[in-house]
């Protein structure tokens, strides 16, 4: 079944039964990508890790994720689209900054590039958590920490090695990103990597 959920939709989307697995981002420019796909690499090269140890992120997934809401029932996605285009039309489009490398977790369970400070972006996301708490959601039991994931880790030992490894992208610089929309977006996991699909786009001012 396709299903267009607004006007300000793009493309289509297949209903999985009668939820869908919805989270919301901002996508980062081709030349970010390209900067933290060259980083993958040098680690890659570097530390010649095997797939059973560590699950590279595709570049051409990379989005800083604001809000994740999981399943959500089908009758639900028109009011989660339209609380996103009220929020987001709060907000005056923004730059931030990616710079930096760094690790969650002891031994590291994901690389990260981070965003640098930017507190309009803060300020959306923590808008972002009200209202979606006002429809039923939870809000997140952390602080807000902007970044795009890089790999997720797989083992101990890999984990050390790329903490370590990391460390030497402390103060790296991948650029500059325009904000100027959120986006609303379907993930379907797959074998292999999950299938992020576009639900509808919220403009900034």
């Amino acid at each position: 079944m396709l299903r267009i959920y607004n006007n300000d939709s793009f493309g289509s989307v297949k209903k999985s039964e009668d939820t869908m697995r919805l989270f919301a981002a901002i996508d980062i420019e081709e030349g970010v990508r390209q900067r933290i796909a060259a980083v993958q690499r040098q680690l890659q090269e570097e530390l010649n890790l095997s797939h059973g140890q560590v699950k590279w992120v595709d570049p051409s997934q990379i989005h800083l994720t604001l809000k994740f809401l999981g399943e959500v029932a089908d009758d639900q996605v028109v009011r989660v689209c339209d609380t996103l285009r009220r929020t987001a039309g709060q907000f005056a489009a923004f730059d931030f900054e990616v710079r930096g490398v760094g690790v969650f977790g002891k031994p590291a369970r994901i690389v990260w590039a981070g965003t640098g400070e930017c507190p309009a972006l803060f300020q959306l996301q923590a808008e972002m958590e009200d209202q979606f708490e006002k429809l039923g959601w939870e809000k997140e039991n952390r602080p807000f920490a902007g970044h795009l994931t890089v790999c997720r880790v797989k083992n101990i030992s890999a984990g050390d090695r790329l903490a370590k490894a990391a460390a030497a992208y402390e103060n790296h610089v991948f650029g500059t990103v325009s904000a100027g929309e959120v986006i609303l977006y379907q993930s379907v996991l797959g074998s292999r990597e999950p299938v992020y699909t576009p639900v509808s786009r919220a403009s900034l001012k």
